[in-house]
């Protein structure tokens, strides 16, 4: 896997492009404000195709480009059903721009698969920090791309709309299953493993709550 990451917009986003050696088909990760510029110019320069643009949760600094980058490239846009009406309608919380409106067209369902070249991203739906925030799992590169569930040291607030800190513990209770070798690339923040995650993240599944 091809991968290269910048940090773009006023909330920090970690925006990820992906793509297939042989194949050159690549997905975009939470395209934030303003990403477009970058991506299309990654794209030309590496001679990328995107095939798919996705996006982790419905919140405005992980899908604000969703709309331009769709119109530049043509391709599809992929979120969890439960958090589309966010895309389709966005209701941005301390947004310094407006955040155009998208329309998804592909469910990222739990258990499902995004596949380009030889490439797959497992779908893992872990709400709590939004009610369709989800996870990419790679199991053949050990990588997961966790939006906004799992930082470095913590997890996504819940204490917006649509959040719930006992959803979220289930979602980390899940993400602490994971082995240890696996790489976390989060949507805000530093990237880290599973393993140097795993003392909080058990006691969290041990206590069935949030740790203070």
């Amino acid at each position: 896997m091809d991968r290269v990451h910048r940090l773009i917009g006023p909330a920090g986003t970690n925006v990820h492009l992906l793509a297939d050696e042989r194949t050159r088909e690549a997905i975009a990760i939470d395209t934030a404000i303003p990403s477009l510029a970058w991506i299309s110019d990654t794209l030309r320069e590496r001679r990328w195709t995107l095939k798919l643009i996705v996006t982790t949760h419905g919140h405005w600094d992980h899908f604000g480009d969703n709309a331009a980058v769709a119109d530049a490239t043509g391709a599809p846009i992929a979120v969890h059903a439960l958090d589309a009406h966010r895309l389709t309608d966005p209701q941005p919380l301390w947004a310094p721009f407006e955040i155009p409106p998208c329309v998804p067209a592909v469910d990222l369902a739990e258990g499902g698969e995004i596949r380009f070249g030889e490439i797959r991203l497992t779908v893992l739906h872990t709400p709590g920090h939004t009610e369709g925030s989800v996870c990419l799992w790679s199991a053949d590169d050990g990588l997961l791309f966790s939006g906004d569930t799992l930082f470095a040291g913590g997890w996504g607030r819940v204490d917006l709309p649509g959040a719930s800190p006992e959803l979220m513990v289930e979602s980390l209770a899940r993400l602490a299953t994971f082995d240890d070798p696996l790489e976390v690339l989060p949507g805000h923040g530093r990237s880290t493993t599973i393993g140097a995650e795993r003392p909080w993240l058990e006691m969290v599944a041990r206590e069935r709550r949030l740790l203070l």
